[in-house]
């Protein structure tokens, strides 16, 4: 069974960076697409990033030019680089893996890492 553990949230200034990580456990981690959702204060959980195999990278509208998402298979680990962030990018995000459409590999969470985005 897959383990994910995800870190590096906290709170910041609007305008300010991030930069989360996520280890992958027990997963065939190198051949799958992996990415990062979030969920906001009484919000469902949505994608915002994701990134191949093959290190293709997709963005959610809400966060294209600002968010990067990578990856390092030697460590299992997905990253995901917020800057400018806005307080409505106030949410706790998640890694997982990535099907078609957006829907996660999955059927585990992680617990998340919190991001609060307010001056």
């Amino acid at each position: 069974q897959v383990q994910l553990v995800e870190s590096g949230g906290g709170l910041v200034q609007p305008g300010g960076s991030l930069r989360l990580s996520c280890v992958a456990s027990g997963s065939g981690f190198r051949s799958d697409t992996m990415g990062w959702y979030r969920q906001g204060p009484g919000n469902q959980r949505e994608l915002v990033a994701s990134i191949t195999s093959r290190y293709i990278q997709t963005y959610a509208h809400f966060v294209k030019g600002r968010f990067t998402i990578s990856r390092d298979n030697a460590k299992n680990t997905v990253y995901l680089r917020m800057t400018s962030l806005k307080p409505e990018d106030t949410a706790v995000y998640y890694c997982n893996g990535v099907r078609g459409a957006g829907i996660p590999l999955f059927n585990n969470w992680g617990q998340g890492t919190q991001v609060t985005v307010s001056s």
